[in-house]
């Protein structure tokens, strides 16, 4: 895998290898083959995610069809601790957009998102990006997933969590 990954122009250390082998198998039990393109979108988003953050996605359920209301139900790790929630919204990313806000209340606007298929076929994973602005701090965040809801959960929180790491460099001292 890491001269797999060396072609591709990415060049890990052993932990981070093992990190990226755990996550590539994960995929590949979701997946009947897996692309270069899943590859790069596996390395992109755990280059793009912090090792740490003040919230991390544990387990999310969404139920939606052309009968509403569409419901997220989310548990996040805020900080350390659980926090379990259920959410309405206009489809289930509205939905499970509304959860991680009650959850984590903030005042940031989302400003884009993008969801797109990294390779074809009804297995393909998806890249969400989010953009949001909050008191003219504008952060990013990205993530992959074959799940296109899981990913945008994913990657609002990414989000989110670049929020508070720009919250704190920016706060008086």
């Amino acid at each position: 895998m890491r001269s797999k990954l060396e072609n591709l122009g990415f060049t890990l250390g052993d932990n981070q290898l093992k990190d990226v082998f755990v996550r590539f198998k994960e995929l590949a039990d979701r997946k009947k083959e897996v692309f270069d393109d899943d590859l790069v979108a596996l390395m992109n988003t755990s280059a793009a995610s912090p090792v740490e953050g003040a919230l991390n996605l544990e387990s999310l359920r969404v139920v939606c069809g052309t009968e509403g209301p569409q419901t997220a139900e989310m548990s996040l790790s805020v900080g350390g601790s659980t926090k379990s929630v259920t959410a309405t919204g206009d489809g289930p990313v509205d939905a499970t957009f509304n959860a991680i806000k009650e959850v984590f209340p903030h005042t940031a606007r989302l400003q884009l998102y993008q969801v797109h298929a990294v390779t074809e076929g009804t297995d393909a994973q998806a890249t969400v990006s989010v953009r949001m602005e909050e008191d003219g701090k504008i952060v990013t965040g990205q993530s992959a997933d074959t799940d296109t809801v899981v990913a945008s959960a994913k990657a609002y929180i990414n989000a989110l969590n670049n929020l508070v790491v720009r919250r704190e460099k920016t706060a008086p001292a």
